[in-house]
């Protein structure tokens, strides 16, 4: 048993119980503290699994108040994942989140103070675990809300477009086993620390952290070993999952989320079996959660307090868990009606279709029926020159040479990273890219300014035909919007990854057609705007380098090769 501490937080009395021990079904113990209101009455039960420490920051987590969920009739019950922290057993990253977290579910519902109900949340990891443990149908799981998940721990999160993900793997490993540095000698624990603090010079030379992540992280090995789809990926992959999650579920995510295409892969799988989903996409980095970047601000509108994520996540629940908190709101001690940053209503404003989307260049919040958004239609824009252009794809034949170096790649300027600048937006979001596009090895297409205003919103795509080296190639792809002062604004931005010899014609040597997913926007380009797309052969320490040799590539347009950006706009937008 864990130690009780009793206290209050507005009108509501709060029990602590720290430390309390959760068997699971290998006997292994997980820690877990319990926040619960002072009522006579039984009460649901949210779940919030974690690998960053249970006692750490809000009981809720960055982005929720916790201690405000426990005011509004809930307990709140926060466990340190297996092997971190106070919790037994070995971390092994992804591969015992869906049977610990299903029987820390059946574990809380069986509760005295417990009503039979619960609901899972979480964000990033936490996330990932909730969905995973979701499918496995605990008792008494009636809703969860994954803030900021990925679909996979394979494409979308270790990789993207069969690149390495090397800029947010490596630093998490890194930063990961430095967070929980209990687990680690002084002499490991000071060269997990060294290695944090010369990330950079890591990221320009991964082998030589190899001796070091063999030792105390042997599943990065893992990682960098399989290949997308391999089944090594299927035993905790929610995608594969769909069909057995069938609570409802809250999805929330930003457009600059590392981990943005898992979330609407996620959104758009589970609704077509059924599931009740909502989803809710907002101008955020992974870490950026405010709306405001160096370079950029969205608003009031965009701040995630202003939004109220946390009353987001009191009305899901709400919506669909046994008694609502009754128990404690009955009697006048728990209401959260109160005005200002503390009303759950403020997260229905304008709140009227299941898809709610910040729609950036517009800066403003828009509801719609579903994602993807019905009404888009495709425009198609031709690489012409260096210009982009609507149809007829041009019947000239135009190629640019690219150059690759891998002592000098391109370096990642902004985007949906999660690189140690990440916390200040630094390093992530939309960047200039003013910059970068002065070097030589980017090539830049621009379009005409616009004469009226252009809504895109969906998944933007880039055909390309690409000669290869014979030692493979990495093609990168940027959406950018310049506006008439002359700033080139990052949307977003992928990379798509050729093996060597996998020039896919039928000639040696011969140009590929190669796709690449850019990624999703909700965005207005408007009047005097133009669009940008950018293409280049790497974007490190985003993504690892390839090759690891001097290379040059051709990218064809026109002619028997229409290279094109696919955007879907929305009419009447």
């Amino acid at each position: 048993m864990g130690f009780l501490v009793l206290m209050e937080y507005g009108r509501v009395n709060i029990v602590v119980e720290h430390d309390l021990k959760i068997s699971m079904r290998d006997g292994t113990l997980l820690s877990a503290d319990l926040y619960r209101p002072v009522t006579d009455a039984p009460v649901p039960v949210l779940v919030r699994r974690t690998p960053y420490g249970k006692s750490g920051g809000s009981p809720g987590g960055a982005s929720v108040d916790g201690l405000r969920l426990v005011r509004g009739g809930y307990a709140l019950l926060v466990q340190d994942v297996r092997g971190r922290f106070a919790s037994g057993g070995a971390f092994e990253p992804y591969w015992h989140e869906a049977a610990d977290g299903a029987d820390t579910v059946a574990w809380a519902v069986e509760q005295s103070w417990c009503d039979g109900t619960a609901g899972l949340f979480g964000r990033s990891y936490e996330a990932m675990a909730a969905l995973l443990a979701a499918a496995e149908r605990p008792p008494g799981l009636g809703a969860i809300a994954p803030h900021v998940a990925g679909s996979g721990f394979d494409e979308g999160w270790t990789r993207q477009g069969g690149a390495f993900q090397l800029g947010f793997v490596l630093y998490w490993v890194l930063y990961d086993l430095l967070l929980d540095g209990a687990g680690l000698t002084g002499a490991d624990l000071a060269e997990v620390a060294d290695a944090v603090d010369r990330i950079e010079e890591l990221y320009r030379d991964p082998g030589a952290a190899t001796d070091l992540l063999d030792r105390l992280a042997p599943y990065y090995r893992q990682w960098r070993a399989h290949p997308d789809g391999a089944p090594y990926w299927r035993r905790a992959a929610p995608r594969a999952s769909y069909p057995a999650i069938e609570v409802p579920v809250l999805h929330l995510t930003g457009w600059y989320d590392i981990f943005l295409a898992g979330a609407l892969e996620n959104y758009r799988g589970m609704r077509n079996f059924g599931t009740p989903s909502r989803l809710v996409v907002g101008p955020w980095s992974h870490c950026v959660t405010g709306g405001i970047f160096p370079q950029r601000r969205y608003g009031l509108a965009a701040d995630e307090r202003e939004i109220d994520v946390t009353g987001m996540h009191l009305d899901h629940f709400d919506r669909y868990l046994g008694r609502h908190g009754a128990g404690v709101r009955a009697g006048g001690t728990g209401s959260d009606s109160s005005s200002g940053s503390g009303s759950r209503s403020r997260s229905r404003s304008g709140d009227d279709g299941p898809v709610r989307l910040f729609v950036t260049g517009a800066d403003a919040w828009r509801s719609f029926s579903d994602w993807p958004v019905p009404g888009t239609r495709d425009l198609v824009l031709y690489l012409r020159g260096r210009g982009l252009t609507p149809g007829p794809a041009p019947r000239e034949p135009g190629a640019d040479r690219l150059r690759h170096d891998p002592a000098d790649p391109v370096p990642t300027t902004g985007g949906a990273t999660a690189l140690p600048g990440q916390f200040t937006g630094g390093d992530c979001g939309p960047l200039d890219q003013r910059e970068v596009e002065q070097r030589s090895d980017v090539l830049c297409f621009t379009g005409e300014p616009l004469t009226a205003p252009l809504t895109v919103i969906g998944d933007t795509v880039l055909t390309v035909y690409v000669t290869p080296d014979a030692a493979g190639a990495d093609v990168t792809g940027k959406l950018v919007d310049v506006h008439p002062d002359g700033r080139a604004e990052l949307l977003c931005d992928s990379v798509r990854r050729l093996a060597p010899g996998a020039d896919g014609s039928s000639a040696p040597g011969g140009p590929v057609e190669v796709t690449v997913a850019l990624g999703a926007v909700g965005h207005v380009f408007r009047a005097g705007h133009r669009i940008r797309l950018e293409v280049a052969a790497s974007n490190t320490p985003r993504f690892d380098v390839h090759p690891p040799v001097l290379a040059h590539h051709t990218v064809h347009h026109g002619g028997d090769h229409p290279s094109r950006l696919l955007l879907p706009g929305l009419s009447g937008g």
